[in-house]
Protein backbone atom coordinates (compact mmCIF):
# COMPACT_ATOMS: atom_id res chain seq x y z
CA UNK A 1 0.00 0.00 0.00
CA UNK A 2 1.10 3.40 -0.68
CA UNK A 3 1.59 5.71 2.55
CA UNK A 4 0.98 9.15 2.53
CA UNK A 5 3.36 11.77 4.18
CA UNK A 6 1.77 14.77 5.29
CA UNK A 7 3.88 17.56 5.19
CA UNK A 8 4.57 19.72 8.21
CA UNK A 9 4.50 23.23 8.28
CA UNK A 10 3.17 24.01 4.82
CA UNK A 11 -0.35 25.20 5.66
CA UNK A 12 -0.74 29.08 6.89
CA UNK A 13 -2.28 29.76 10.43
CA UNK A 14 -5.91 29.85 11.00
CA UNK A 15 -7.21 32.30 12.91
CA UNK A 16 -10.57 31.13 14.48
CA UNK A 17 -12.04 34.65 15.13
CA UNK A 18 -10.24 36.88 12.33
CA UNK A 19 -11.87 40.15 12.61
CA UNK A 20 -13.21 42.14 9.42
CA UNK A 21 -13.75 45.86 9.54
CA UNK A 22 -15.39 47.35 7.09
CA UNK A 23 -15.26 50.90 6.16
CA UNK A 24 -18.93 52.05 7.16
CA UNK A 25 -17.66 51.00 10.79
CA UNK A 26 -19.19 47.07 10.81
CA UNK A 27 -17.23 44.93 12.51
CA UNK A 28 -18.16 41.12 12.48
CA UNK A 29 -15.38 37.84 13.50
CA UNK A 30 -15.12 35.10 10.84
CA UNK A 31 -12.17 31.95 10.44
CA UNK A 32 -9.38 32.67 8.38
CA UNK A 33 -6.06 32.79 7.55
CA UNK A 34 -5.24 36.84 8.13
CA UNK A 35 -6.05 38.35 11.63
CA UNK A 36 -7.57 41.12 10.49
CA UNK A 37 -9.17 41.62 7.43
CA UNK A 38 -10.39 45.58 5.85
CA UNK A 39 -13.41 45.65 3.34
CA UNK A 40 -14.84 48.56 1.81
CA UNK A 41 -18.18 46.71 1.50
CA UNK A 42 -19.86 44.51 3.78
CA UNK A 43 -23.72 43.41 4.18
CA UNK A 44 -24.50 46.24 6.01
CA UNK A 45 -23.88 49.04 3.55
CA UNK A 46 -24.19 47.27 0.34
CA UNK A 47 -26.86 48.51 -1.60
CA UNK A 48 -28.02 45.02 -2.72
CA UNK A 49 -28.57 44.09 1.05
CA UNK A 50 -29.46 46.93 2.32
CA UNK A 51 -31.86 48.77 -0.19
CA UNK A 52 -30.10 52.26 -0.24
CA UNK A 53 -28.36 53.52 -3.13
CA UNK A 54 -24.34 54.00 -2.94
CA UNK A 55 -21.90 55.12 -5.48
CA UNK A 56 -18.86 53.12 -5.01
CA UNK A 57 -15.80 55.33 -6.94
CA UNK A 58 -12.85 53.69 -8.03
CA UNK A 59 -9.86 55.29 -8.44
CA UNK A 60 -11.35 58.75 -9.07
CA UNK A 61 -13.82 57.61 -12.23
CA UNK A 62 -16.51 59.54 -11.25
CA UNK A 63 -14.29 62.40 -11.37
CA UNK A 64 -12.68 61.43 -14.55
CA UNK A 65 -16.21 61.27 -16.23
CA UNK A 66 -17.51 64.77 -14.80
CA UNK A 67 -14.30 66.07 -16.31
CA UNK A 68 -14.81 65.39 -19.82
CA UNK A 69 -18.28 65.95 -19.85
CA UNK A 70 -17.77 69.37 -18.65
CA UNK A 71 -15.30 69.77 -21.57
CA UNK A 72 -17.70 68.09 -23.99
CA UNK A 73 -20.26 71.00 -22.72
CA UNK A 74 -18.33 73.94 -22.73
CA UNK A 75 -16.00 73.54 -25.85
CA UNK A 76 -13.18 76.11 -26.29
CA UNK A 77 -13.26 78.53 -29.39
CA UNK A 78 -10.14 78.18 -31.63
CA UNK A 79 -8.80 81.86 -32.12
Amino acid sequence: MLKLMAKKEIHPKYYENARVQCACGNTFTIGSTKELIEVEVCSKCHPFYSGKEKMVDTMGQVQKFRKRLAKKQDPKKKR
